[in-house]
């Protein structure tokens, strides 16, 4: 019987920042205690216009704008050499007022105040949705491969926040880190204020919305089908390097067909609302947004929706 491939939805969820979980598990468990977001576009193929150009750093103008400001996409987990800063995106933190993440990346006591959120409701275990052989699995792993915290600790956490740490373990590196820890050490360096859309609570409890059982049937696959996840991970850091924003709106529609309807919820709706919140900050100075990078493209991107609202979203040359 062929094997059943694993749900792409966890590692393009996760390391196209395109979501929270990655994001979230990058920064708690490398503070000692985790590919892309959600990604993609309603439709299931609608296009926004010609081939989009290959860059993850969009400028922000028009609408009686004093100062422009800036997308720019990011992807939570990466090997730490491909984590840098080009030159143009330095000179844009130089020039900005603030940088605004999807999380306050700064607000350790907010990161770490959301722990509680991340483990299931009703003090639910892994153990207690998966059968004894499907458990094994995942313990044998975690015993397998290591974790900044202990696999009694991490069976309390919603799967889908296991699974970005089993994405971090299938980067080809020792060392990984990310864009949005990059960007906040440069910020910084400057003395720039740094900001969160949202809280790292509120998006740990967007998992409570897919029920658990789902989470952990996709958390076994993963582990069942390790190399072909492995290669996932690896040909989505890939598409994130070449900054091909069409290509990550091409694999997100490759999705888990029983992800869609949690879809409005996990990025549509989380779009919507970011554009309509800087529709009332763009005014006020200039901003870097840096968030996952599948959260800019396709007809229900931020980068149309801006454009919905009068303002002219431009692509910025992002080389090396």
């Amino acid at each position: 019987m062929e094997k059943k491939q694993p749900s792409i939805k966890p590692p393009y969820i996760m390391s196209a920042g395109l979501f929270s979980a990655g994001i979230l598990a990058a920064v708690i468990l490398n503070a000692g205690l985790l590919s892309w977001s959600a990604g993609g576009q309603s439709g299931r193929g609608a296009r926004v216009g010609a081939a989009t150009p290959h860059t993850l750093l969009w400028r922000i103008s028009g609408k009686g704008l004093a100062k422009p400001s800036y997308l720019f996409g990011t992807m939570h987990v990466l090997c730490a050499e491909d984590a840098s800063l080009s030159d143009s995106l330095k000179a844009v933190i130089s020039s900005c007022d603030q940088i605004w993440f999807e999380i306050d990346l700064s607000d350790m006591s907010g990161m770490l105040g959301a722990m509680k959120a991340m483990r299931m409701n009703d003090s639910k275990k892994l153990s207690d949705l998966l059968d004894s052989s499907d458990y094994r699995k995942v313990k044998d792993y975690f015993a397998h491969h290591s974790s900044m915290l202990p696999f009694g600790m991490l069976e309390r956490f919603k799967p889908m926040l296991i699974s970005s740490i089993i994405e971090e373990n299938n980067m080809a590196c020792k060392t990984t880190d990310g864009m949005e820890l990059m960007i906040m050490k440069e910020a910084q360096s400057l003395h720039k204020p740094i900001k969160g859309l949202e809280t790292a609570e509120f998006q740990a409890g967007l998992f409570d919305s897919i029920p658990y059982e789902k989470q952990a049937k996709d958390l076994v696959n993963s582990i069942d089908s390790m190399e072909q996840y492995k290669q996932m991970t690896l040909d989505l850091a890939a598409v994130y390097k070449a900054q091909d924003l069409d290509k990550i709106d091409s694999l997100s529609r490759k999705d888990d067909p029983g992800m869609d309807e949690y879809m409005d919820l996990l990025l549509y709706g989380r779009n919507r609302k970011w554009a309509k919140e800087l529709d009332m900050m763009l005014n006020k100075g200039s901003l870097l947004i840096a968030v996952g990078a599948a959260h800019l493209p396709g007809e229900q991107g931020v980068i149309n929706l801006l454009r919905k609202r009068g303002y002219a979203v431009t692509p910025v040359p992002n080389g090396p």
